[in-house]
This record gives C-alpha cells, sequence and structure tokens, in this order.
C-alpha cells in the first residue's frame, strides 16, 4: 500500500482542499487538508471488509462486532484509508495542474503525531521538486567536430595479422621461439644443484612470451626437445599466486621459497599463422566471397571503418552531451533532491554516500531533463513495438552464441518477461532513444569531419 510518506503512482480523483506555495522556481510545498467527508465512506468501507474476514473469540467468522473491529483495527485502517486518498488528491493535482516534478512528493507531515482517536480534521504537507525550465537548440547553425578514424595499410597490415595468427594452426618445432609454449618437467634442486627429494616435481607448460624475465626467456629460447636447463624460481614466477597456480607450491610457502629448478623440455608448441591462400579467405568471409589478396584487405579495411564508425559515434555523442551541458546551465533542487535519494534508496546509503556522488547523479539527471526537452522538440518517442522488436533481437543473438534460435512461442516469452522488469525495460528504452537522438545530431548539427589517426583516436600515443 502507497504510504503518504513516499511516491505516489498516477491516479484521478475528485478535487480536494490543496494549496500550493511556491517556494522559488525549483521547490514547491503543497498541503492537502483532508476532512471526514474525504474519507469517512472509504473509512466504513474498508471495515466492512475486516469485519467479514477477522475471526475473534466467541464469535462467528464474520459476525465480530463493527464496534470491536474499529476498536482493534480503527487506527491503522484509518490511516491506509488517509494514505488512499492522499495518493490520489496530491496525483490528481499534479497531473491536471501540469507541474514537472523531480523525484516523488516528500511528506513534511509525521503521521505518528496524528491524533487518530479525536481527529477528525487532518492537514498534510509535501516538499515538491520542481524541473527546471529550460530551453535546448538543437540547430544547422551550430558545427559539431566528427572524427573520421583514418583506416591506412599499416592498419589494415596489423588486423590482416591478427587474423592470419587467430586462424593459424598448432606446429610442433624442433627449436623454442621466443613466442612458443614450452612443455615441461620441473624438478627441484638443492643447493648442490641436485634432484631435492620430496620437492618440487611437477609437469607444466610455459609460454615464453608471457615471461617478463628477460633472464628466463633468453634460456628458454633456442631449447630443443629433452634439454635441460637450470632456472630460478623466482624467474619464472613474480608471484606466490603464480607458484600455486603453477606448481603447485603452498601460497603460504611461497612467499619465502628461494630455490633452482631443473626444467626439462618435452614438447613445443607453437601457433603459426594462417596461409594467404584461399581457404583463409573462405574461412572468414564464406565460400567464394573473396577470391584475392587485394579484396582480402579491402573487406578488413571496410570493417575497420565501420567499426571505428562506432567509435567515432560514441565520441560525437559525449561531445554533444558536453556541449548541451556546458551550454544550458541547468539547475536542479539540489537539497530536496538528496532527500528524496536518501528515502528512494531505502535507507540502504548514507547521506555522506550521496553527497560524494550528487555531482555525477546530478549530471545525469540534467542530461536527462535535456534529452527529454530535446525528444519533445523533435517529437521523438519510444513504441511499445520497437521495445518488444530491440528484446527480441537481443535474446535471439543470446542463442545464436551458443548456435540456437529459440522458436516463436519461446521468444515471445521470454521478451515478456525481460520487458516485465522495470530496470531492464527503462535500459532498453533509453539504448532505443540513444539512437534516435544520435540519428537526430548527425542530421540536424553541421558535421565537421576530421580525419584522425588510430593512435590518436585511442590514446595510444603518449
Amino acid at each position: 500500500m502507497p504510504s503518504f510518506l513516499g511516491g505516489f503512482p498516477i491516479r484521478k480523483n475528485k478535487q480536494m482542499n490543496i494549496q500550493q506555495e511556491n517556494i522559488d522556481e525549483l521547490n514547491a510545498v503543497v498541503t492537502i487538508k483532508v476532512g471526514p467527508e474525504d474519507y469517512d465512506n472509504q473509512y466504513e468501507k474498508a471495515v466492512k471488509k475486516v469485519q467479514q474476514q477477522v475471526a475473534m473469540p466467541g464469535f462467528r467468522p464474520g459476525k465480530v462486532p463493527n464496534s470491536l473491529v474499529k476498536k482493534k483495527y480503527g487506527k491503522s485502517i484509518l490511516l491506509e484509508e488517509l494514505n488512499k486518498v492522499l495518493s490520489e488528491s496530491l496525483n490528481n493535482y499534479i497531473s491536471e495542474n501540469k507541474l514537472e516534478i523531480l523525484g516523488h512528493p516528500l511528506a513534511k507531515t509525521n503521521q505518528d503525531n496524528l491524533d487518530l482517536d479525536n481527529q477528525k480534521e487532518f492537514s498534510f504537507s509535501f516538499d515538491l521538486g520542481l524541473a527546471p525550465q529550460i530551453n535546448v537548440e538543437v540547430s544547422s547553425a551550430t558545427t559539431m567536430p566528427y572524427s573520421v578514424i583514418k583506416v591506412d595499410d599499416e592498419l589494415v597490415e596489423k588486423y590482416v595479422k591478427d587474423v592470419r595468427k587467430n586462424n593459424g594452426k598448432p606446429i610442433n618445432p624442433e627449436v623454442a621461439g621466443d613466442k612458443d609454449v614450452l612443455f615441461l618437467d620441473i624438478v627441484q634442486l638443492d643447493e648442490n644443484g641436485t634432484i631435492l627429494p620430496g620437492g618440487i616435481f611437477k609437469s607444466t607448460s610455459i609460454g615464453i612470451e608471457r615471461l617478463k624475465n628477460d633472464a628466463a626467456k633468453a634460456k628458454l629460447t633456442g631449447l630443443k626437445k629433452e634439454d635441460k636447463v637450470v632456472v630460478n624460481i623466482k624467474e619464472l614466477y613474480e608471484t606466490p599466486v603464480e607458484m600455486n597456480i603453477s606448481l603447485g607450491v603452498d601460497k603460504t610457502a611461497a612467499e619465502t621459497l628461494d630455490c633452482n629448478l631443473q626444467l626439462t623440455v618435452k614438447n613445443i608448441a607453437r601457433l603459426e599463422d594462417a596461409e594467404m591462400n584461399q581457404e583463409l579467405f573462405d574461412k572468414i568471409y564464406g565460400e567464394g566471397v573473396v577470391t584475392t589478396e587485394e579484396d582480402f584487405r579491402k573487406k578488413i579495411g571496410e570493417e575497420l571503418a565501420v567499426m571505428f564508425s562506432i567509435d567515432a559515434d560514441k565520441k560525437f555523442f559525449g561531445d554533444v552531451q558536453e556541449k548541451l551541458l556546458n551550454e544550458n546551465n541547468v539547475q536542479l533542487p539540489d537539497e530536496f533532491l538528496k532527500r528524496w535519494l536518501l528515502t528512494a534508496n531505502d535507507k540502504t546509503v548514507t547521506i555522506e554516500q550521496i553527497e560524494n556522488d550528487y555531482e555525477n547523479w546530478s549530471r545525469m539527471m540534467k542530461w536527462k531533463l535535456i534529452e527529454g526537452k530535446v525528444a519533445r522538440n523533435f517529437e521523438l518517442k519510444v513504441t511499445a513495438e520497437e521495445m518488444k522488436e530491440e528484446t527480441a533481437r537481443f535474446v535471439i543473438d543470446q542463442y545464436r552464441k551458443y548456435g540456437q534460435h529459440p522458436d516463436e512461442k519461446e521468444l515471445d516469452k521470454m521478451v515478456h518477461t525481460i520487458l516485465a522488469k522495470e530496470d531492464e525495460a527503462r535500459k532498453i528504452a533509453d539504448n532505443i532513444m540513444d539512437r534516435k537522438l544520435l540519428v537526430l545530431f548527425k542530421s540536424t548539427f553541421t558535421l565537421e569531419n576530421k580525419e584522425v589517426a588510430y593512435d590518436e583516436f585511442f590514446g595510444l600515443k603518449k
């Protein structure tokens, strides 16, 4: 049951004695006066309903006298009906007066101070946080930079190498290279260089390229099958955790362990890059789609351009957000919102946490207000059908990861389940609206395309 200390669903009810006092442009107090004529009928009906359900010693079910029901349950019933009346009246007032509020109304009246035995007339006051009036301009008069990430031959070659490596085949070379994996028998040696009875004895693998110690890399590179080499344990493993995982050494003992290990090479593994041939082309793009190395590189370049355009769109959208936030100095009823956040989180956060996080939270709130204004100005809406289609695509993508596809009945069921969750539905609606806003911004602002090198865009250069 909604409480007049919390938020309310919008519902219509008759207008009551309600007054609004505007404290400033962002804060108001609404006072509702309630008399017996506003709640008596509902109260008596609620008493009769309880009377039909309650059981007391000496009375048959449903035959408990009305006076006894009121004596035992009257206060809680009255308080519940007052909450209903307040909920309906306040929201009716907000709706009919088209008040744009932030958060939910916060009650100033403490229900513990009500004299429900003797009081007939009640007055309840609520603090309201009002949404600011903002005017957002989105037009071709504004020029926005748009990054076009340069896809040059060097970048294409890098991705060609990655494709060949990721689709390579394993081989077992005779001599270990600096990027190979060695399969080893490892035994612990004593101070004299002989095998320590009861010491470490483990078969494991080590990737030479992953080693951080250059001396260890040099010792392992160039080894052949059955070659033996002595390496200090700390040259192979930097942390006790690594020793525990690879050698099974107790973590506590590994903290102080310092010894030499004898490594015997049992096998060498190398992932050889795939050859640049039709087999690779068909594997990546399907049979016969690409037939030459030139077309293969061209295809990769096109894919990179599409992939980078997504990154460019994200940056552009962020730049637009920054610009509109800076141009529109949106003011919020900060103190009200901090109080509301404290109540909305059901005491799971402290006022200190809210103070620390408020700047980021208020920034998101300001953007939501700007976003809403732009959406209304350009009549952008998210329909129920769009949300269903978006959710269905998400579900199908999840099935495809496992090589499956849901039937129509199962798909509809999962879409319904996801959209029934308020948080999930909100995320989906936000994603759709973000895409619509991106299209709007790109088509309305005047874009100044700027070609940017890959390293510069992704901040790889120091």
